[in-house]
């Protein structure tokens, strides 16, 4: 399906305050997720799955990672001569600044908007992996007649919340008539998923009036104040979906993935994830090594033993070594006979033999990046 309605808004640093530990060096949208994949990879395959092929990604700080991963957009098939992958900094132009909020960011790029001639505009976040259908999406939007389309989901708010959460009140034809910031309220609410679909033109119309009245915030600022008079709808999604809102829900989120079950359900064959494509060899497993229930990438080199364990790239795991209910980021070296349970490591970090690092379910322990233990 070619969709060349819509162009894609990506905010890779939105929610960078949830992980300070891990995005002191990247973005929300770099953060590895997965066994191999980064969280930006989820919303710009989902885009281009849908047919987008004119997507901008406006970044804030700490994007030199994310510009590594992302190169020109080959594997997403966006690195074309028209359209295709645009990387925006801050300070891209004269009157530029780094931006607060998506309204700030936007207006950073409403020249580009204004000459742009796709109808629709789908915005997301990154700090949240999902199989959610964008082509499904933008026909609902089409077909509803909505002013505005927001995507959300039949869940509980994260405790804490960290930031800003958003949640929704429908009536019985699916239009929101509320939308309350920092829902307070326990239970199952309509909560906002962070993916919006709305024309490309009035969005321009409500970026011109947010910058006249030193507006910041999409959401709360524009949407929220004017739903009495904006046609805004709400759009479902009940799949399988990864939120990341701190270091705890980070591992389990990871650690949900040794179910394959709901492997499948955040990779659907029809609408395949895209990554950075690295030529590494396979999995290496030596004769007397003890593996269960693990997620293991390529280039792993596995002599001792782990269980319950997601493994990115490039993982050594030394002989004597037991590592048990962790996860290792690429470029890990545990050294032999070291123990770790209930761990979170950085890329490039080393466990020296004879170590014993342990943490529990409720508080997974965090290594930086290049740190020798």
């Amino acid at each position: 399906m070619v969709n060349i309605n819509t162009l894609g808004v990506l905010f890779p640093n939105t929610y960078d305050d949830m992980l300070p530990e891990m995005v002191r060096l990247r973005a929300m949208g770099s953060v590895p997720f997965a066994g191999r994949y980064r969280m930006i990879d989820f919303p710009l395959s989902a885009m281009v799955n849908a047919g987008i092929q004119n997507v901008t990604v406006l970044v804030k700080q700490n994007y030199y990672s994310l510009m590594d991963h992302l190169g020109s957009g080959r594997e997403w098939d966006l690195a074309r001569k028209r359209g295709g992958l645009r990387i925006v900094p801050p300070y891209a132009l004269a009157q530029n600044k780094v931006y607060h909020g998506r309204v700030e960011a936007l207006c950073s790029i409403l020249g580009f908007l204004e000459s742009q001639r796709e109808k629709y505009v789908i915005l997301s976040d990154c700090n949240i992996a999902s199989g959610l259908d964008f082509a499904a999406l933008i026909q609902a939007h089409e077909a509803s007649g909505a002013d505005v389309t927001m995507v959300y989901e039949r869940a509980e708010i994260p405790e804490p919340a960290k930031t800003d959460n958003y949640t929704l009140t429908l009536d019985d034809a699916g239009r929101v008539t509320e939308l309350r910031t920092n829902d307070y309220r326990p239970g199952v609410r309509n909560l906002f998923m962070n993916v919006i679909v709305m024309g490309r033109e009035e969005l321009v119309s409500f970026l011109k009036d947010a910058r006249a009245h030193n507006l910041m915030y999409l959401e709360r600022d524009i949407i929220a104040p004017h739903l009495n008079i904006l046609n805004v709808r709400g759009y479902e999604y009940a799949g399988y979906r990864a939120r990341i809102y701190d270091m705890r829900s980070y591992f389990n989120e990871n650690m949900r993935l040794l179910d394959h079950r709901n492997v499948e359900a955040l990779f659907p064959e029809e609408r395949a994830v895209y990554t950075k494509v690295r030529d590494e060899a396979p999995v290496r497993y030596a004769m007397d090594c003890k593996v269960h229930n693990s997620m293991v990438a390529d280039g792993c080199v596995i002599e001792g033993e782990i269980e319950n364990c997601v493994l990115f790239r490039g993982v050594r795991i030394s002989k004597g070594a037991k590592v048990k209910n962790c996860v290792l980021m690429q470029g890990t070296v545990v050294e032999p006979n070291a123990e770790m349970e209930y761990i979170v490591t950085d890329k490039n970090v080393v466990i020296t033999h004879d170590r014993r690092l342990s943490g529990n379910e409720n508080f997974p322990v965090y290594v930086e990046k290049n740190t020798i233990v």
